[in-house]
């Protein structure tokens, strides 16, 4: 049995990667076929590019975050119904956690799935270098099936033929097409506003135009072929989706443009586990919902609408009162952000939150914290008792200050070694942690258990 997939891996950071699977996943979808996305790494980004571009979740595929088992059981369940699945690298193919190693790297993700990897590479200024360039990619380590190459940022047509000779006779792989420096197609709106222009639907026009672009310079005859890859072999213990009771908690999730970073996979392992999901809007005012028995804030942009947000007086009192009263909350960085007394921005103007969290937040102009995060539990923590340990990724540009000595949810290890992370009070964990459920399912296991109990409270109470 064979089944189609392929890694689009890059030399570097910024060659185009992303630019060109939106490409060819658009291309694809013009031809017909499903498309199923990945992206390798904790990145929520680009997925939300995939999903709006396939009409499917893109999932990540993250090998230092979760076991390979556990990394083969999320492909599974992301590819069930598809023709092909387009796998996006991060950074450089080799880059990952270790510099020694290929731990948490494409590289990594293309052995653990079994993929053909079709290379990226920037070919500005280069003709017969591109071939060493190449060659070095293949040479540098067993294992990573390089099968073909697309050449970006070419001069011309005839550039490109230049750069294709060359890397077919040194390095006998197919470069199977192009996209010129010319062409204008940078992805628009990478930053903070991406989510509501996807959601809008504005980027729309530019996601169609970059799939006709593809279409005419890249040979999808040729990609279908290298993508063709023998069926994964089933897994022999029971995946992490198979549901193990039906609901018996309502567990509310945050959901609009200023929180939604979610990873597909929390969501469907707490509804494994007996998670009814219920979305609600804070952005639309939307009070919590009735009858819940827990609170998910997930991140996202908060500090995008701090006036919007800043209004929402019947949401924010809605939160306060439920968590006062004791609903299991867990709130990552943009939802911790909202539950803190404030927010300032940029522009050095402030504005009132939640006010569950004694402290205040200042934006500010430069990266605060990057990077993954080992989480360790500790004495009160619900969700992750004493030494239970749990994988994630902090990003933000943002501080949190208070005049108090607060609580702390956890410990995260990160590459500049431990710290004191978040903020706990009864039910309420938060903290600038994204928590990546697969790692640690038994969190999830203790989330939900604790929404049982105050289910049972809250009945005996009425």
């Amino acid at each position: 049995m064979t089944e189609r997939r392929l890694v689009i891996a890059g030399t570097g950071s910024g060659v185009g990667k992303t630019t060109l699977t939106i490409g060819l996943m658009s291309a694809l979808r013009k031809k017909g076929f499903t498309v199923q996305g990945f992206k390798c790494g904790p990145d929520y980004i680009d997925p939300s590019y995939h999903t709006a571009v396939t009409g499917r979740p893109s999932r990540n595929l993250d090998s230092w975050m979760l076991q390979k088992e556990t990394v083969l059981d999320i492909y599974a369940r992301g590819s069930e119904g598809a023709d092909i699945s387009i796998i996006e690298g991060v950074m450089g193919f080799f880059d990952g956690k270790n510099p020694k190693t290929n731990e948490g790297s494409t590289a990594e993700i293309s052995m653990i799935t079994e993929s053909p990897v079709v290379l990226v590479v920037n070919c500005a200024s280069m003709a017969r270098s591109a071939a060493a360039i190449v060659k070095g990619f293949q040479c540098f380590a067993e294992g990573p099936n390089i099968v073909g190459v697309i050449a970006n940022k070419v001069g011309s047509e005839g550039h490109f033929k230049l750069v294709k000779t060359a890397i077919e006779q040194e390095c006998n792989i197919p470069v199977i097409g192009y996209l010129t420096r010319e062409m204008d197609i940078e992805i628009p709106e990478r930053h903070l506003g991406l989510i509501p222009s996807i959601e809008r639907g504005e980027l729309d026009p530019f996601f169609d135009r970059l799939g006709e672009l593809v279409l005419d310079s890249v040979s999808i005859d040729q990609l279908l072929e290298l993508a063709t890859a023998p069926s994964l072999s089933q897994r022999e213990s029971p995946s992490i989706f198979t549901r193990k009771e039906e609901a018996s908690v309502r567990l509310a999730v945050a959901k609009d443009a200023a929180f939604n970073f979610y990873y597909q996979e929390n969501i469907e392992i707490l509804e494994s586990q007996g998670a009814e999901i219920v979305y609600f809007s804070p952005l639309a005012g939307e009070r919590l919902p009735e009858h819940i028995d827990g609170l998910y804030l997930g991140g996202g942009f908060p500090e995008e609408f701090l006036e919007e947000l800043a209004k929402g007086t019947e949401v924010k009192q809605s939160l306060r009162e439920a968590i006062l009263n004791g609903l299991p909350t867990l709130a990552e960085c943009g939802g911790y952000m909202y539950l803190t007394e404030s927010i300032e921005g940029t522009d050095e103007k402030s504005f009132e939150m939640v006010g569950i969290i004694p402290g205040k937040v200042k934006m500010q102009e430069k990266l605060v914290a990057l990077g993954y995060r080992e989480i360790i539990g500790v004495s009160g923590n619900y969700l992750l008792p004493d030494n239970v340990k749990a994988k994630g990724h902090e990003f933000h540009y943002s501080t949190f200050y208070s005049e108090q000595d607060l609580p702390y949810a956890y410990e995260t290890k990160g590459m500049r070694g431990m710290k004191k992370e978040g903020y706990m009070n009864e039910n309420l964990i938060a903290g600038y942690t994204h928590f990546h459920f697969a790692s640690c399912p038994e969190m999830v296991t203790n989330w939900i258990q604790k929404c049982k109990e105050i289910k049972r409270k809250n009945k005996i109470s009425r």
